[in-house]
């Protein structure tokens, strides 16, 4: 069946049309009575509506479901088969890339190290090229319905292009969506790497079905995420949860990548671990540390992490001054927007239960006692895919959007169609 015309659609109509798409794809419906009960529309709209997005492939007839008195419904599944998304994490030292379905689960994957500073050109040729390694992996199907990208620096949203990022040189208003819409041929996407951490998070982690949610990565920077009312929160520009580069301590010599003194990320991140736990090394403080050196391994975060886990004193020392730091900032934020979970991640967190409880305690005692009543803080369980997850939710979240989904129903699919984010 030809899928029908969507240019005329009715604002109203289109509004119908995410509303129960989102419905399906979040779990919260999965039969027709169900679509009404959840959205509020009547059974003939609903019935037209789900009409409409199963003439253009977005919506699926699922198995026919235990009947609760009369006719036994059929079930409705949104078709993740249907399409391919290719996604991509850069951090300061690597890249994660995979190839996805439609909600989020990873077909192909890779990780591999990487030097962001080499510059743009350099970093996303690899990415394109793992990205056809990926397509070559998964073989012949359907096709790439878009990309989506994070970066480890400042986005804006609206254009896709990185801005002043403290860790990138040469990336400064850098086209990235062009790189990928010329290869590829597809609309693309691209936030700060946190973002779309969190926002894997709330589509495949702990914070699923939660309201008000903090993501914070601890690695070579330190990074937020903020789910605010269940939908992830970019601020005016793009740049809201950048905590790595609030003042955590007045008067501070230390000076952070960005040029300022004093950010949490020059005195508690990856870089300032690794720089610490380095002078720590060659002064003789750590015995730990210092046979790293000798081994001729660098020493850096995830080195003094692993050195706080053997018992290294001066590692634990290092790690719990860290963590304070930011448990500080976080409450702050728990005081001013009161989350119901902090969810943590990034390597420096793999240091174990020590540095998780740090952090928690001080969130706990420099918090007020109704932010904090039902607050949790815990480790990441996806922390690994959250990115990758997240990057494939971003694209779909934005091409089932009311203003895109419009553009392109009528013919089925978004696949070929880079001009949407143009």
């Amino acid at each position: 069946m030809e899928p029908r015309s969507a240019g005329a659609l009715a604002p109203d109509h289109v509004d119908d049309l995410v509303r129960v798409l989102e419905a399906v794809r979040s779990g919260r419906a999965g039969t027709r009575p169900e679509l009404a009960h959840v959205t509020g529309m009547g059974r003939n709209v609903v019935t037209q509506r789900v009409a409409h997005l199963m003439d253009a492939g977005l919506l699926a007839e699922g198995p026919t479901l235990r009947s609760t008195g009369g006719r036994a419904p059929r079930g409705l599944r949104f078709p993740a088969e249907a399409g391919r998304i290719l996604v991509a994490e850069l951090g300061a030292t690597s890249i994660g890339a995979a190839v996805s379905d439609l909600e989020g689960t990873l077909l192909a994957q890779r990780e591999e190290e990487a030097d962001v500073t080499l510059g743009p050109d350099a970093v996303l040729s690899r990415v394109a090229e793992i990205f056809e390694q990926l397509l070559q992996q998964v073989g012949a199907g359907p096709a790439v319905w878009g990309v989506g990208v994070g970066l480890p620096g400042p986005v804006e949203f609206a254009t896709g292009r990185p801005v002043a990022p403290p860790i990138m040189p040469g990336w400064d208003g850098f086209d990235v969506r062009s790189f990928f819409a010329k290869q590829f041929r597809a609309p693309v996407w691209v936030d700060n790497d946190v973002n779309v951490m969190a926002l894997g998070e709330l589509r495949a982690g702990l914070a699923k079905g939660l309201s008000d949610v903090v993501y914070i990565k601890i690695g070579s920077g330190i990074g937020a995420g903020l789910v605010s009312q269940g939908r992830l929160h970019r601020g005016a520009q793009g740049c809201a949860g950048d905590i790595g580069h609030v003042t955590a301590e007045e008067g501070s010599s230390v000076l952070c990548r960005c040029g300022k003194f004093g950010c949490l990320e020059a005195l508690a991140g990856g870089a300032a671990l690794a720089r610490d736990g380095e002078a720590a090394a060659r002064e003789g403080a750590s015995s730990y540390l210092a046979a790293v050196l000798e081994r001729g391994s660098a020493i850096d975060g995830r080195a003094v992490s692993k050195a706080a886990v053997h018992g290294d004193p001066v590692a634990i020392n290092l790690l719990g001054d860290s963590a304070r730091l930011v448990g500080l900032t976080l409450a702050r934020i728990v005081n001013f927007f009161n989350p119901s979970l902090i969810l943590v991640g990034g390597g420096v967190a793999e240091a174990g239960d020590y540095y998780l409880a740090e952090v928690r305690q001080t969130v706990l005692s420099r918090s007020l006692p109704l932010a904090t009543r039902s607050l949790q803080v815990v480790r990441s369980r996806i922390d690994d895919r959250a990115g990758l997850r997240g990057a494939a939710h971003m694209v779909m979240d934005a091409l089932l959007s009311a203003e895109i989904l419009p553009t392109w129903l009528g013919q089925g699919t978004p696949a070929g169609r880079a001009e949407l984010t143009a």
